[in-house]
């Protein structure tokens, strides 16, 4: 890292926006107005990076496929956005917790009460990285909005030193911070309206790249079927109700049957379309996803396959 901690005026993410000198100044209506307008360059920000992220999406993707894992490591809002990815894979996607983790500066503690100042540490970073025992397998996603953190750079220099393939995401593009990493992602959404607040478009953007991120390396892993979250961990009503309707929807079934049919496979959606497909029991069908890793459309097609030979 080369930036200079004491001066970072020059950052983009540190400058003063001039369409928002007057921000102290304007009416309701218009606040909403200007935030609309600049909040469209997180979109513009995600598409300049889109050859970055697809990449990280199958490198990802490789390294869980063979028993990696994924960790997000920030500090403030950039720490709070990759908790907050990990913490919702389990139950749109039934992983195990393990498999995607978010490590924040200052840990829990850090999600509700403001712990900046513990960002300054690179050894915390480099401690966060032993105390998980990253290896080779995994994949390690730096996070900082203005490129800079310590805490954030003493991480992804452990996790480099491991062999870990590393990701960096930065809202201040690279010849203001360099960072040597795997795969190096810039999402330049300019001055903040609000000058250095990057909660704001930094934040923004930043949730944008990792919704992407999480999402495409569980379809890669066959957690999905069309468009349908059919690994959904049925943990409680409303995830009941989207269990059923993805069943009905996908099998023309009554709402008994296909309650009946989410009982038989022990309450997994993925496992139920198989067995309705195929005709198979609960144990044959498991032995069947597993000969293909999860992929629902890849074991039906090959016993479908194997039925017409």
């Amino acid at each position: 890292m080369t930036t200079n901690l004491q001066g970072r005026g020059h950052l983009l993410t540190e400058q003063v926006n001039p369409d928002s000198l007057d921000l102290d100044q304007l009416s309701s209506l218009e606040l909403v107005e200007l935030f609309n307008r600049e909040d469209a360059k997180a979109v513009a920000a995600v598409a300049a990076a889109k050859l970055q992220l697809a990449e990280a999406i199958e490198r990802t993707a490789e390294c869980l496929r063979h028993g990696g894992r994924l960790f997000y490591i920030g500090a403030g809002t950039s720490g709070r956005l990759g908790v907050l990815d990990a913490a919702e894979c389990p139950p749109t996607f039934c992983t195990p917790p393990e498999m995607v983790q978010g490590i924040i500066a200052g840990g829990a503690g850090a999600l509700v009460r403001s712990s900046e100042d513990l960002e300054d540490s690179a050894e915390d970073g480099e401690a966060a990285i032993a105390q998980r025992q990253i290896t080779q397998l995994d994949v390690v996603v730096g996070i900082t909005a203005g490129g800079t953190t310590p805490f954030v750079h003493g991480a992804m220099s452990a996790a480099r030193q491991r062999g870990a393939t590393t990701i960096f995401i930065a809202c201040v593009p690279v010849e203001q911070v360099e960072c040597e990493a795997d795969i190096d992602i810039r999402l330049l959404t300019g001055p903040e309206i609000l000058a250095g607040s990057t909660r704001l478009k930094a934040g923004t953007v930043t949730k944008l790249a990792l919704n992407i991120l999480s999402t495409g390396v569980m379809v890669k892993l066959g957690k999905v079927y069309g468009n349908r979250m059919v690994d959904v961990a049925v943990t409680n009503q409303k995830l009941r109700d989207r269990a059923m309707r993805i069943l009905q929807d996908l099998t023309g079934l009554s709402r008994e049957a296909a309650g009946f049919l989410l009982e038989r496979s022990g309450k997994w959606v993925k496992l139920a379309l198989l067995m309705h497909w195929t005709g198979l029991e609960k144990e044959e069908g498991l032995q069947l996803l597993s000969q293909y890793q999860g992929n629902l459309r890849a074991a039906v097609a090959s016993y479908k396959n194997n039925e017409q030979a």
